[in-house]
């Protein structure tokens, strides 16, 4: 099998069970350290379990859809090279976390949100 793959370019890493690889686990402590600043800027007291599922997938998503500096492709994305398809960087919109959001004074809504960029 490892012959097969070296023909095709591929390099297998097979570890044990107490082994650790340490680009997986720093790949893991980035995408935690994501999923904390992304939690703590919900300000919610508990957590319905979609909301997590969807922040950590969320999270993974964003993280792999990027170059890796070290990465086995320059300039494609590991999502790319996975599912094959592109993301269109311009039809996403931009965040900004200068954004502040305050209420404003509707009398037909008061939960009326309006933006401020500063």
């Amino acid at each position: 099998m490892h012959k097969h793959l070296e023909q095709m370019g591929i390099m297998l890493n097979i570890t044990s069970r107490d082994n650790h690889v340490p680009e997986i686990e720093r790949y893991i402590r980035t995408a935690m350290e994501s999923l904390r600043a992304t939690v703590n800027t919900l300000l919610l007291n508990q957590y319905l379990n979609m909301l997590i599922v969807e922040t950590v997938y969320n999270t993974v998503f964003w993280l792999n859809c990027f170059p890796h500096n070290n990465g086995i492709h320059p300039t494609m994305s590991p999502h790319t090279i996975v599912t094959g398809s592109r993301i269109d960087y311009k039809n996403i919109a931009h965040y900004n976390s200068l954004h502040i959001y305050k209420y404003t004074n509707h009398t037909t809504n008061p939960f009326c949100l309006e933006q401020q960029v500063l």
